[in-house]
């Protein structure tokens, strides 16, 4: 793998939803959404389906996987109420992550080694019915060495420490922390896992994870949707990437 090699961008589109539920009523419209970043060549969209359903609904979820040409990557906690959810919709993927009710957005990684025997379970039924799934996890090898172990197919580096010390202006600390990203990355390819990244990534923080090689597919979100108040949901999905394109050499 080199970096000529294209790299998909997936939009999560969770955010659209945050602004539709803050007045109560129909739009905007997440899957419409959707459709504009699938227009402006967005290679799947993201969408995670909390507990407490604070913004994407199951509507959504169910209107996304009805009208969606391109992948679904659906996210939620591995709980039985989601796990019931997937099975019925059965999306292209599905990417495990760690849930709090007080957090306001995705903290951390999954412990994947802690949890290894329920999550090998878990999951089992999801690659029966053809789901690829996906576990968001730091770059701690343990954590990569266990996804590895219990049979998934993906995982999706957390970047939102990077992310931070880079807005921070810690950049020593940033390059740090891109460095372990890197360990990890090519460490789960060489297991035989795909390798996704994202959380917290904009346009002056994405090259430096967009140029790992290793790095299949970017899952960004709520930066988007911001800058889609400014420049139109689609100018700001081509910006990005033709940023990506960028570090990647094209």
């Amino acid at each position: 793998m080199t970096l000529g090699d294209k790299q998909r961008l997936g939009v999560n589109i969770d955010h659209v939803a945050t602004l539709r539920n803050a007045r109560g009523v129909a739009w905007p419209d997440p899957l419409r959404a959707a459709l504009l970043a699938e227009a402006a060549g967005a290679d799947g969209i993201t969408a995670h389906l909390r507990e407490d359903r604070r913004h994407i609904r199951d509507a959504d979820m169910e209107a996304l996987r009805a009208a969606l040409s391109i992948p679904l990557n659906f996210e939620c906690a591995a709980t039985d109420e989601m796990a019931a959810i997937v099975l019925r919709l059965k999306p292209h993927a599905v990417c495990l992550v760690p849930e709090k009710r007080e957090e306001r957005t995705t903290e951390g990684g999954l412990d994947v080694a802690g949890d290894a025997n329920r999550l090998t379970r878990f999951i089992a039924p999801m690659c029966e019915a053809g789901c690829r799934v996906s576990m968001f996890i730091g770059h701690d090898p343990r954590q990569i060495e266990a996804s590895a172990r219990i049979g998934a197919a993906v995982v999706e580096l957390h970047t939102g420490h990077y992310s931070d010390l880079h807005a921070e202006g810690r950049l020593a600390e940033a390059e740090a922390e891109l460095d372990a990203l890197r360990r990890g990355a090519a460490l789960a390819q060489s297991l035989g896992l795909e390798v996704h990244a994202g959380h917290g990534l904009t346009y002056d923080n994405v090259a430096p994870i967009a140029a790992i090689a290793e790095v299949r597919e970017l899952n960004i979100g709520h930066f988007l949707i911001g800058e889609a108040v400014f420049l139109g949901l689609g100018p700001a999905i081509e910006e990005m990437r033709r940023r990506m394109d960028r570090a990647r050499g094209f």
